[in-house]
């Protein structure tokens, strides 16, 4: 079972890590157009800050999410580092349960302020405010979903975090 749920998470933390990248690209793209736009043309569109935005704030849930999968999130291993396995294991454990329960705040809040601005329109782009804020609701189900997964390593020790650096395999 776990290993399936790693597959399945592998691929979405892909996918996520991909949108996110093709998010930051589009962005870039964007604000180059805009920045054109003004100096060299002398006019701008008139949707590219909200567009710019809006692809900003989706690639950074997503990048987020991911980021809970793949442990490129900021964490701090000092105090982790000095503790023995058995503790250490336990930490890790309270860390990837407090973590999951902010996906699932994420998730009911997000969804709340997603339900709340969906009939205001974001006048330059003609969508509703919610699409913005949706990426975390989604985001937050995707970092509880992958927090179940290095929960279940953790109670199962099939971490090699206990294994002392040099000595992995």
């Amino acid at each position: 079972m776990l290993e399936r749920l790693k597959r399945i998470n592998a691929a979405a933390s892909k996918a996520l890590l991909d949108a996110g990248a093709a998010g930051l690209v589009a962005m870039t793209a964007i604000i180059g157009w805009q920045v054109f736009g003004r100096y060299v043309m002398g006019s701008s569109p008139p949707w590219a800050e909200q567009a710019a935005l809006n692809l900003m704030i989706w690639y950074v849930f997503f990048a987020a999410a991911a980021g809970v999968r793949e442990g490129f999130h900021i964490r701090i291993l000092l105090v982790e580092s000095l503790l023995a396995p058995r503790p250490r294991r336990l930490m890790r454990l309270i860390a990837h349960v407090v973590v999951g329960a902010s996906g699932l705040a994420m998730a009911i809040w997000g969804g709340e302020l997603v339900a709340r601005t969906w009939s205001h329109v974001i006048p330059t782009l003609g969508l509703p405010r919610g699409v913005a804020y949706l990426a975390l609701p989604l985001s937050g189900v995707l970092i509880a979903f992958f927090t179940v997964e290095l929960i279940l390593e953790d109670v199962a020790g099939e971490d090699s975090a206990d294994v002392p650096d040099g000595e992995a395999a």
